[in-house]
């Protein structure tokens, strides 16, 4: 089951801006790209470095540590199979920020493979 989070105010998120946040001991980062809101785990699951800080291209946000490739809109690595980052579904809402998160299970798991 998912809640809904506040996370601040839209003005807090303009076009071209990211935003990291820390929701139920998770960090997450949230993008705006040309208008439309992102949000991923701020966690790379390779070996587990900060995202937040990462170069975007479009909406491929590399990881500062080893250069892996993430597509902000699905969490996947371009090309077949390969690693993927939890993604989050951020809306803004009478102008301020929403972010949709599931309740945490007894046993995390990891994000799962990207098909081909």
């Amino acid at each position: 089951m998912s809640r809904r989070i506040p996370v601040g105010n839209i003005e807090d998120l303009l076009p071209g801006q990211r935003k990291l946040v820390f929701v139920d001991g998770r960090s997450i980062v949230l993008f705006n790209i040309e208008g439309t809101l992102h949000a991923i785990d701020n966690s790379c699951p390779h070996n587990g470095a900060s995202l937040a800080s990462g170069q975007l291209d479009g909406c491929m946000l590399r990881c500062p540590a080893h250069g892996l490739r993430f597509d902000v809109r699905t969490g996947c690595m371009p090309g077949p199979g390969g690693l993927s980052v939890g993604t989050f579904l951020v809306q803004a809402v009478d102008g301020k920020l929403e972010l949709d998160v599931e309740e945490p299970s007894p046993a995390s798991a990891p994000a799962p493979m990207c098909k081909a």
